[in-house]
C-alpha cells in the first residue's frame, strides 16, 4: 500500500471539507490508505511539513495550491524518491501547465494511483530549487505589484493587466554569462532562466525548453516601444518568434548581473531585490506523477519506475543554443 500526504493551501480552496472528502474517496477507490493531511499557514508555506511527511514514509505528495505551495513542495521533495502530484487549484500552477497535467481533481489523483513517474530537472538559485523559472525585471515587478485578490479572481489575466500598464517603462542594463563563458551586455525589460517554456495563458516563450534535458533556457526580453511589445506578443501567440526583441540562450549555468538592484522572483514567488542571479541546474532531481505514455511535447518520455541510483545523469556536453529576434 502506498503512503501519501496532501499539502493544501486553504486560501486557494473554496470548500476545504468537500476537497478532503473527494480526495479520500478517490484514494480509497484505488485501494490507497488515508493520507496525512497538511495545511499551509501565513507563517508556513508547507515545506517543513512536507519534509516531515516524506521522512515519515510518504511516497507521494499531493499539492493543492498556487505556485508558491507547489514551490514549497518542490523544495521538500528535491533529491528524494517521493513523487509530486499537482492537483488543480490556485492561480498559476505553471508546472502543471508545462507538464500537461489535468485540470480535473479526480484525473489528477489517478495520475498518482494509476499513472507513471517522470524524473525532471530543477533549477537552483541561492540554494533554493525551482521547477519553472527565475528572473528579474518586469516579471518580478508584475508578481510583486498585482494584488492577491486580483490574482485570485482573474488568474493570469490580472498579470496581463499589470503588464499593459508597465510597457512604457525604461529598460535596464544587464550582463549575462553562460557556463563560465564570456559576458554579454544588453538593455532589457526582463531576464529569465527557465526549466520549461510556457507562460500563463498558454504562451510559449521558450519552445526548445524541456524539463528533462539537463539545461537552462535563458531569455533576454528587451522591447522598448509599444509596437515592439505588440509584435513580440503576436509572434509568441502564433508560435513564430519573428517580432519584438528577444534573445534566447541555453546552458548548464547562468550568471546575471545588473548595475542597479532589480526585483527578482522564483517560480512566481518574490525572491527579494538584488543585482545578481546565479542559476544552476539539478538534473533529474524531482519525480512527478504523469500520465502513462506521456511522450513528446513538454515531456519527452515517461518513466514508470525509479530508484536513487537512477538520478545520476550522464554528461550532456556543452550545448548552447542562441536565437535572436529583432525588429
Amino acid at each position: 500500500m502506498t503512503a501519501s500526504a496532501v499539502l493544501v493551501n486553504p486560501a486557494r480552496v473554496q470548500n476545504l471539507g468537500a476537497l478532503r472528502r473527494s480526495i479520500l474517496r478517490a484514494l480509497a477507490e484505488d485501494g490507497w490508505p488515508e493520507p496525512t493531511w497538511l495545511q499551509t499557514t501565513p507563517m508556513d508555506t508547507g515545506e517543513r511539513q512536507a519534509l516531515l511527511a516524506v521522512a515519515a514514509g510518504a511516497e507521494v505528495l499531493f499539492v493543492c495550491g498556487g505556485d508558491g505551495t507547489v514551490q514549497a513542495a518542490v523544495a521538500a521533495l528535491s533529491g528524494t524518491d517521493a513523487a509530486l502530484a499537482v492537483l488543480p487549484s490556485g492561480t498559476g500552477n505553471l508546472l502543471a501547465l508545462n507538464l500537461g497535467l489535468p485540470n480535473d481533481l479526480g484525473a489528477g489523483i489517478r495520475l498518482a494511483t494509476r499513472g507513471a513517474r517522470r524524473l525532471i530537472d530543477l533549477g537552483e538559485v541561492e540554494g533554493r530549487p525551482f521547477a519553472v523559472a527565475t528572473g528579474m525585471g518586469l516579471d518580478a515587478q508584475m508578481l510583486a505589484d498585482t494584488p492577491h485578490r486580483a490574482k485570485h479572481l482573474l488568474g493570469w489575466l490580472a498579470y496581463a493587466a499589470f503588464v499593459v500598464r508597465r510597457l512604457r517603462e525604461p529598460r535596464f542594463s544587464v550582463r549575462v554569462r553562460l557556463d563560465g563563458g564570456p559576458w554579454i551586455s544588453r538593455e532589457v525589460r526582463s531576464v529569465l532562466a527557465a526549466n520549461v517554456g510556457r507562460l500563463p495563458g498558454g504562451i510559449t516563450l521558450l519552445p526548445s525548453a524541456l524539463p528533462d534535458d539537463g539545461l537552462l533556457d535563458v531569455a533576454l526580453i528587451g522591447p522598448s516601444r509599444i509596437r515592439d511589445w505588440a509584435r513580440l506578443l503576436a509572434s509568441l501567440v502564433g508560435d513564430q518568434a519573428k517580432g519584438g526583441r528577444i534573445e534566447t540562450f541555453r546552458g548548464h549555468s547562468v550568471e546575471i548581473s545588473t548595475d542597479e538592484p532589480q526585483l527578482r522572483e522564483l517560480d512566481g514567488e518574490p525572491l527579494g531585490p538584488g543585482r545578481s542571479l546565479r542559476v544552476s541546474v539539478r538534473p533529474r532531481a524531482l519525480t512527478v506523477c504523469v500520465a502513462p505514455g506521456a511522450e513528446g511535447g513538454p515531456i519527452s518520455a515517461t518513466r514508470t519506475s525509479h530508484s536513487a541510483g537512477s538520478r545520476r545523469s550522464g554528461s550532456a556536453g556543452k550545448h548552447r543554443r542562441r536565437a535572436r529576434y529583432r525588429i
